[in-house]
């Protein structure tokens, strides 16, 4: 039987609604509940959770619970991992294309059978005081060896052999998965939740589309994605291409994941930033189309999304943590099964040692208010010159910059032109992005491009100059799991 959600020590009993005249009476307002962001692709299902911290009440989530089709993943499984503390949630996005128009197939690139196979796959770990949630992405070509099972399809038993992660599903479903991820990881898995394609276009076009920032163009011709540098919103299928493209860089598939939890972190914030949560008509169409492929297990019901509800009103964008399973080695060639994903043992059992015994994976760390650019300090040069008649200002400029972490020659010059009012970063257009990152740490300053000027840019300090902004570049990745916090992969 799949381990119940733990109730947090202070949690209380749902509240029964009140009469008007008891509404309208004067109270002391309780505090700003900070927002969750946390989730990815299939956190479209876990917006149910979401939605009922707003406030939507018992009788509305026992609807819900009625329409979300249950599976049960635990049935007859013996020697499963001991439980360890908080919550355990596996995560799968399905590929479900049969359900989407021809129309929308062709658009977006969705030709070809449908794998019935695991998309996207991931752990959810919610601690048990209900202060952080750490979101573990399991990539989808990973090695893994089965347990013995039977073929959902053929019938036929098979011993322990060879797979691709997302394969498991194919041959044995959400059990056969379970029990996959729980052999390899020695993670016991409470809860199961399951999403497709059309789950997922339909919910992100009911909020409205969610914003996205890159500091790149992103282009994709196998799933037709072509995004120019910028802020964008993306609607539904466009949402679809960008957490689907593979073909973006050399990263492949952890690339694709990076970009997933970019969006997981939007999709959230847009979910609890809008008021959409607050508006009955709106919560209805979201509600209906988040649950309108959802399968998960039967112990998930509505008195567990509730618990966890009102656990996690507490949530703030850096109490969620993202990451990937650690690698070791990539293409991996395995007879009959092809390129893998081959794990590193030594880091994974760390990594899920920390789960199990309900530990951050980051050590948290305050970075204040930086920014995120697309380049990091270190790894830009910069000239700094005094464009004005005060005297030493090339000198603090110059020592702001090397505290932040730039690079800077340690030798500020006075400039030819002595009455420059804004601040200006100078920069050969090759540099534009180092050229970028050096800006936003200034703020107000004007970029200028100069052809030929070479990687080092150059700081004209004008009469404008303040103070050097911290800036860090974006994915940082923290300590050896490479973890970043929610509020690290969000649209700054």
């Amino acid at each position: 039987m799949p381990t119940p959600p733990r109730s947090p020590r202070s949690s209380a009993a749902p509240s029964r609604p009140q009469p008007p005249a008891a509404r309208r009476a004067p109270h002391r307002p309780a505090p700003p509940a900070r927002r969750p962001r946390w989730g990815m692709r299939a956190v479209t299902t876990l917006s149910v959770v979401v939605l009922a911290s707003a406030g939507i009440g018992h009788a509305v989530m026992t609807s819900l619970d009625a329409d979300i089709t249950r599976v049960d993943p635990f049935k007859d499984m013996k020697n499963r991992p001991q439980a360890g503390h908080g919550m355990n949630i596996l995560m799968v996005g399905t590929d479900g294309r049969e359900k989407i128009s021809k129309e929308e197939r062709q658009k977006y690139r969705l030709g070809g059978a449908p794998c019935h196979c695991t998309d996207t796959i991931m752990i959810v770990h919610i601690s048990e005081d209900r202060e952080r949630a750490s979101v573990v992405s399991l990539p989808r070509d990973s090695y893994a060896v089965t347990p013995a099972h039977v073929d959902r399809v053929s019938g036929e038993r098979h011993n322990g052999h060879p797979v691709k992660l997302n394969a498991a599903y194919a041959e044995g479903g959400p059990q056969l998965t379970v029990r996959t991820v729980e052999s390899m990881t020695k993670v016991k898995i409470d809860h199961y939740l399951e999403v497709d394609f059309t789950s997922f276009m339909k919910t992100v076009d009911v909020v409205g589309g969610v914003p996205i920032c890159t500091a790149d163009p992103l282009k994709d011709s196998y799933t037709g994605l072509n995004l120019p540098a910028g802020r964008h919103t993306l609607a539904g299928g466009q949402a679809l291409q960008f957490v689907r493209a593979r073909h973006v860089d050399g990263a492949s598939d952890l690339g694709r994941m990076k970009r997933q939890q970019r969006f997981m972190a939007a999709l959230v914030e847009r979910l609890t930033s809008s008021g959409i949560l607050l508006n009955p008509m709106k919560f209805r169409d979201v509600t209906r189309a988040v649950l309108g492929s959802v399968r998960a297990d039967k112990g998930f019901g509505t008195d567990e999304m509730l618990d966890l509800a009102r656990a996690m009103r507490n949530f703030s964008p850096s109490s969620s943590e993202f990451t990937t399973v650690p690698i070791g080695r990539m293409g991996l060639a395995v007879k009959g099964v092809g390129s893998t994903v081959k794990w590193d043992a030594e880091k994974s059992e760390r990594l899920f040692h920390a789960l199990r015994q309900d530990q951050p994976l980051s050590v948290h760390r305050s970075r204040g208010a930086a920014r995120i650019v697309p380049v990091a300090p270190q790894q830009i040069r910069v000239q700094v010159e005094n464009g004005t008649r005060t005297a030493g200002l090339g000198r603090r400029v110059d020592a702001a910059l090397a505290s932040t972490g730039f690079r800077t020659t340690k030798a500020p010059v006075n400039s030819a032109t002595r009455d420059v009012r804004r601040t200006i970063v100078v920069h050969d257009p090759r540099w534009d992005r180092s050229a970028k990152s050096l800006a936003a740490a200034l703020p107000g300053s004007e970029l200028r491009a100069v052809n030929g000027l070479g990687p080092t840019l150059k700081v004209i300090a004008g009469a404008d100059f303040e103070r050097v902004r911290k800036v860090r570049a974006e994915d940082p990745g923290q300590g050896e799991f490479g973890v970043v916090r929610g509020d690290e992969v969000a649209c700054s």
